[in-house]
């Protein structure tokens, strides 16, 4: 057994120990937001490991539960601070293909004119019209469902700001895909509309940007929606 003496010594030993570590530790008077900032920078370099861009989006994933609680006061304060984390996080969910769940953040960015870390050298506007645009345009390309009503949101969201077209146009052709991409589910009745509304899309991204790469997806678009409609509503049908 350990004598009174004995357990005196560990216990002040370890009482020492601790307090010598706790007056090492950087962080032991820092912020929350601090503390955000270190893990943030602590997630970064194990970002910054993996080389696979999959990988890393598995990593984010992984990851971003640990900012929730940080986003949702930002969110509920609604005063507009400029913070690294939120908007970090704002770039991390839609790399997830999070469309939905980033675009609370989008909004409250846009509404509060942050700026992005300068590791992005891109306004905000203009990031997450190109990110959303990119990563939906990857996910329909690869036949997986994207969100529609939030592409559509972020355009409306991002309307009135300023960037290049080639961006904007790269948003509206990664909404007509995505619309397209629901046809396969779409009641029949609703099947033109679906592809009128991507023609629209389309059309709108062509004159934005004519290198954007859709004008054959709008002659194939045109002559599908020529051959199904009605006969009385073609040219050329005899009745004059």
């Amino acid at each position: 057994m350990t004598s009174p003496a004995r357990r005196h010594f560990l216990r002040v030993t370890a009482a020492q120990m601790n307090a010598a570590t706790e007056a090492a530790n950087p962080l032991r008077h820092a912020t929350g937001h601090e503390l955000m900032l270190a893990q943030l920078a602590d997630h970064k370099r194990r970002l910054k490991l993996v080389q696979s861009i999959e990988r890393k989006a598995d990593l984010k994933r992984e990851l971003l539960p640990d900012y929730a609680a940080w986003v949702e006061g930002v969110l509920e304060a609604d005063n507009g601070v400029q913070d690294e984390v939120f908007m970090t996080v704002m770039v991390w969910h839609i790399d997830v293909g999070d469309f939905a769940g980033a675009l609370p953040l989008a909004q409250y960015a846009i509404r509060h004119a942050l700026a992005m870390p300068d590791q992005y050298q891109r306004t905000t506007a203009c990031l997450i019209a190109e990110e959303y645009a990119t990563m939906g345009l990857k996910a329909a390309e690869a036949g997986q469902p994207v969100d529609v009503d939030t592409l559509v949101a972020v355009i409306n969201l991002t309307d009135d700001q300023d960037m290049p077209d080639e961006v904007r146009a790269k948003l509206y052709k990664a909404v007509a895909y995505a619309q397209l991409g629901l046809i396969e589910t779409t009641p029949a009745h609703q099947v033109q509309s679906q592809r009128t509304f991507a023609l629209i899309a389309l059309k709108r991204a062509l004159g934005l940007h004519d290198k954007v790469g859709v004008k054959k997806d709008i002659e194939k678009l045109e002559r599908e929606l020529k051959n199904a409609a009605p006969a009385g509503s073609q040219e050329g049908d005899g009745k004059g």
